[in-house]
């Protein structure tokens, strides 16, 4: 068997976050099929250097690549201009058949964008950008632009949803896109292979972890919720906050776990370095975000007290290292994802592999893969009285197990692999 030499360019494993789970899986499931020699290309540093902000895993002690035959290169520097350079002549020194380039944030437009067309120079190379996002939250000028840029030199797009294809359509709407579901390249087009986010095998169930003990530790009531990951404006924790705030205003018998770090609060305040970085990203933030988007006086946790339910909320604003993560999903019921405007969210994907239900909003790509009633349950947007509702479904009507392992029974990694393989 002839194997084909994969490189999936994005951040490698020591780094935190769902994009860092994201291309670790797959380079594990093109690893898992024995016809790829896989290299994972890494950032060594993904933003701005002014950005306040630790990037890296320093917590988790789990080899997520044991067991593997993948080689991990950390070459990219942001703002090293000759790292991209150097980026793209590593890449074609291992004679890649494709290069999969993780897209999930504008900023990364520039040296993403040089490095595939440098290797659009080489037409034996098929350059994939896997889409987890086109129009991006903040939506501003400088954020299309930077897209635009970024992933202009695709020779094919991966898309989770629907919603992403159609974007894709406007920003490029002089191309002729050939969408399908099977992988199938079409000569003459660009081709959109439209997936799903996969099911997360990085996290599983222990069996032999005591989910009543924890419960009892942390003093969680029978039913219990989970708002999980990193805590941005959009995810929308504020409004998870308050419409269970109406649901344990009803009911005694319901917990709501918080786990996630703050995102804009991860580097000590008092270093001079700190307070330099958050200085000169403030003033960039004024330049380029409307005020309603800067979420650095982002505070929800703050209505736990202003709502006087912290006595019914478990609390950890941290990173939790991977081998953790399984506790705060065994514990639950139910994972709530009340976004604002969602892209494919790592945290559904999760929670599926522990059969769990989501309950969301009715927003992006969501009603794509939550089925109302079936495999979860959707609430409109930004309606308080419906999200406490739909939560209270969640324990009235409770979702059967065995619905959410039907409906993902085809997202797999390695289903996802082989359209990405396919010709």
């Amino acid at each position: 068997m002839e194997r084909q030499t994969i490189v999936c360019f994005g951040p490698g494993p020591k780094f935190k976050g769902g994009i860092s789970n994201y291309n670790t899986s797959l380079a594990k499931a093109l690893d898992r099929r024995g016809d790829c020699n896989v290299h994972i290309v890494s950032w060594t540093q993904q933003y701005p250097a002014i950005i306040p902000r630790e990037f890296v895993d320093k917590t988790s002690k789990v080899d997520l690549l044991a067991g593997t035959d993948i080689k991990v290169q950390y070459i990219t520097n942001y703002n090293n201009p000759l790292s991209w350079r150097e980026t793209y002549r590593r890449i074609v020194a291992l004679c890649p058949a494709k290069v999969i380039f993780q897209w999930a944030i504008a900023i990364q437009g520039v040296p993403l964008g040089y490095i595939a067309r440098q290797l659009r120079k080489h037409p034996e190379i098929e350059v994939i950008f896997d889409l987890h996002f086109v129009i991006q939250k903040e939506n501003s000028s400088l954020d299309r632009r930077f897209t635009r840029f970024g992933i202009a030199a695709a020779t094919t797009y991966i898309a989770h949803a629907y919603k992403t294809v159609e974007e894709l359509k406007t920003l490029f709407s002089r191309r002729d896109f050939a969408v399908n579901e099977a992988g199938t390249r079409v000569q003459g087009q660009t081709t959109v292979i439209k997936l799903y986010h996969p099911i997360y095998d990085l996290f599983s169930p222990n069996p032999d972890f005591d989910v009543q003990a924890f419960k009892q530790e942390n003093g969680l009531r029978e039913h219990v919720f989970l708002f999980f990951g990193f805590i941005r404006k959009y995810k929308g924790l504020h409004n998870v906050i308050r419409a269970f705030a109406e649901v344990a205003g009803r009911r005694d018998d319901v917990s709501l776990i918080i786990c996630g770090e703050s995102f804009w609060d991860t580097l000590q305040s008092d270093k001079w370095s700190t307070k330099l970085k958050n200085a000169l990203f403030g003033f960039a933030k004024k330049l380029f975000l409307a005020k309603s988007d800067d979420e650095r006086d982002y505070r929800p946790l703050e209505l736990l007290d202003t709502l006087g339910i912290r006595d019914r909320v478990m609390v950890k604003n941290e990173f939790v290292a991977n081998e953790e993560v399984h506790k705060y999903f065994q514990a639950s019921d139910a994972v709530v994802l009340f976004y604002s405007y969602a892209t494919p969210s790592g945290v559904e994907s999760i929670s599926y592999n522990f059969l769990l239900p989501a309950v969301a909003t009715r927003v992006g790509h969501f009603p794509e893969t939550i089925k109302d009633g079936f495999n979860g349950y959707l609430a409109e947007p930004e309606n308080i009285g419906d999200m406490s509702r739909q939560l209270e479904r969640a324990i009235t009507e409770p979702i059967p197990r065995e619905n959410i392992r039907a409906t993902t029974s085809e997202m797999s990694w390695d289903n996802y692999a082989a359209a990405i393989m396919a010709s």
